[in-house]
């Protein structure tokens, strides 16, 4: 089998709230073992289920702000009283070693990425299929109080007004349709010129009768 060498991307995943994007990144790293995902550090409080240093890395706000004042953050954002960010250190050894970094983030995070790394970003805006099922997404998860259902709820809107920002924009009405979509953009992204970085070698021995 030929393996042409290969710089990695970032994947980015967007959405408001409950409109599927982490069930969708779960489904992702399931099946694709070339898929690594980012853990960001945040200075929320751990919810029951989470795992440090796999879903967060659950940090104070003075530690939070060092990292930031030593640029080390390749994105970070205020979001619902709470920062969070992504570590540039463990995605840059990643994408060189031709591995593929999935970002679970919001716009804000995203315009980040795209003003420090375009050329290794690949953005899918997530939107859900109405209103109403987003809503019911978000009270069925019973994963935070109904003024924060409401908050999120209301923050929506002004999300989804990002979508025209990203490369592409799925809308997540049947999970497995929508995973499906996502792998077809990760596979034609990863064949990308300008991301194999092996190519010239690789014609050059083509060219010479290897």
């Amino acid at each position: 089998m030929i393996d042409i060498r290969r710089r990695g991307l970032m994947l980015v995943l967007s959405s408001p709230s409950g409109a599927g994007k982490t069930t969708i990144s779960r489904s992702l790293l399931q099946r694709d073992s070339n898929l690594v995902m980012s853990v960001s550090v945040t200075t929320r409080k751990q919810r029951p289920g989470e795992t440090p240093g796999v879903d967060y890395d659950f940090i104070d706000k003075p530690a939070f702000d060092r990292m930031i004042e030593r640029d080390e953050l390749l994105e970070y954002a205020h979001v619902f009283g709470n920062y969070y960010g992504t570590p540039r250190g463990p995605v840059e050894k990643a994408l060189t070693a031709g591995k593929d970094v999935l970002f679970d983030i919001d716009w804000q995070g995203t315009q980040q990425l795209a003003q420090r790394a375009r050329t290794d970003l690949v953005s899918v805006f997530v939107l859900p299929p109405s209103t109403a099922e987003l809503e019911r997404r978000l009270r069925g998860r019973a994963q935070d109080p109904p003024e924060v259902v409401n908050a999120r709820m209301a923050k929506a809107s002004d999300e989804m007004s990002h979508w025209a920002e990203y490369d592409y924009v799925v809308v997540n009405e049947d999970l497995v349709d929508c995973v499906t979509k996502v792998e077809g953009i990760l596979k034609a992204e990863r064949t990308k010129r300008h991301r194999q970085t092996g190519l010239v070698d690789f014609v050059k021995r083509l060219r010479e009768g290897d």
